[in-house]
């Protein structure tokens, strides 16, 4: 399956949000996504505060932005040899310290009736932590 044979589709479900250091305790929210050719977009909230995101598929290359996570937008690359519709990697600043990573996949599960978006933070080491997952059904 394609981004393409999802344009112009409309997905909603619950969005989980770790923000606890161990990744144990998720924040739960209603959200959607919609998909086109070159971009998904999504809706969420936080503490009653609602929040938009994009990725942006441009040029072998993808643009992230996020009101919560990342206002100004973040590039990102591909992830070779993946299976996922989308999956992207970059970094961000982190204070003083190295710069830590931000993964993105987009994926459908078997059978096409659920779409999962992930998020995952990365530390300098290399460890992955849980940020966000977001599973809807077409609605």
């Amino acid at each position: 399956m394609s981004l393409r044979e999802l344009e112009g589709t409309r997905w909603s479900g619950q969005s989980e949000l770790w923000l606890d250091p161990l990744g144990n305790e998720a924040v739960t929210s209603d959200c959607t996504i919609a998909v086109q050719p070159t971009e998904v977009a999504y809706t969420w909230s936080y503490e009653g505060t609602p929040h938009t995101g994009t990725i942006a598929l441009r040029d072998g290359i993808a643009e992230f932005s996020d009101s919560f996570h990342s206002p100004k937008p973040m590039t990102m690359s591909p992830v070779t040899g993946s299976w996922a519709l989308i999956d992207v990697q970059g970094t961000y600043p982190a204070g003083d310290g190295p710069p830590w990573g931000w993964r993105i996949i987009v994926s459908v599960r078997p059978g096409g009736d659920v779409l999962v978006l992930q998020m995952t933070n990365i530390k300098p080491s290399g460890e992955d932590g849980r940020a966000v997952r977001m599973i809807c059904k077409r609605s």
